[in-house]
């Protein structure tokens, strides 16, 4: 196929004229940028979940918080970087109870699943498509921290708990403007994020389109992510485990 410049994690301006478009193929995995525009205050996400953002935004300042972004569009050699590093012991790997992982001392497919726990698979993250991000509430967090985006942090009563219950009565009430959790119940895949949301109107249109070959020719283009010959033997499985989201994650107002 075709080769072009890996994206990085700040668009240009070039994608303009297409960027109300929906993603394509190169754009899904991660490959390309042209269909997104900025975040006020960083970040950038799709036009459409872009203008439902500021939009929920807006509203929770109204009800006292500061919906910030930590984490938007994030591009394939950004999500490569981070799950090379993790095999290669060069970033850390923690479980669920925030331990640190040994992971020279797992066979490799634990290695896999620990890593898949909280991190993607190259050309898989949702933070690909433009429709996910992640947030706190800045006016929560104390003077000189930067958010973890840990459990610790929206667990009952912790700094971005009053933020997050606000949400859950946003989605419940359909009033999201669209962005649901994707990850809000533990699954036996990826671990529950409180903080990840999807704008679901385009997200649910974007996931039937990740294919096992379109992830493929991904890492051709892209770069071999790291256990590539354990991950191609299981990759139907790590793909319906650790990617796939159950229908109804967005409950039945998503195009809120």
């Amino acid at each position: 196929m075709p080769t072009m410049a890996t994206a990085t994690d700040r668009p240009g301006a070039a994608g303009a004229a297409r960027a109300r478009d929906l993603p394509d193929d190169r754009q899904l995995v991660g490959l390309d940028d042209g269909h997104l525009v900025p975040l006020a205050g960083g970040g950038h996400l799709h036009p459409a979940a872009a203008a439902a953002f500021e939009k929920l935004r807006t509203e929770a300042r109204a009800a006292g918080f500061d919906l910030a972004v930590a984490s938007a569009w994030r591009g394939y050699a950004r999500q490569l970087a981070i799950w090379n590093g993790k095999l290669a012991g060069e970033r850390p790997v923690h479980d669920d109870a925030g331990r640190p992982v040994a992971m020279a001392d797992l066979p490799l497919p634990e290695q896999l699943a620990a890593v898949l726990r909280f991190s993607a698979l190259p050309g898989t993250s949702r933070h690909h498509w433009g429709t996910d991000l992640d947030v706190y509430d800045a006016s929560a967090l104390p003077a000189g921290v930067k958010p973890a985006l840990s459990p610790e942090e929206v667990a009952p009563g912790a700094d971005f708990d009053a933020l997050h219950c606000w949400l859950d009565e946003r989605m419940a009430a359909g009033e999201s403007h669209g962005f649901y959790r994707p990850y809000g119940v533990d699954r036996g895949g990826v671990a529950p994020e409180r903080w990840h949301l999807s704008y679901a109107p385009l997200a649910t249109r974007l996931a039937p389109r990740l294919t096992t070959a379109l992830l493929l020719r991904s890492w051709e283009e892209g770069g071999q992510p790291a256990g590539l010959s354990a991950l191609v033997d299981s990759l139907p499985a790590l793909l319906a485990r650790y990617v796939a989201v159950p229908e109804g994650w967005a409950g039945s107002r998503a195009t809120a």
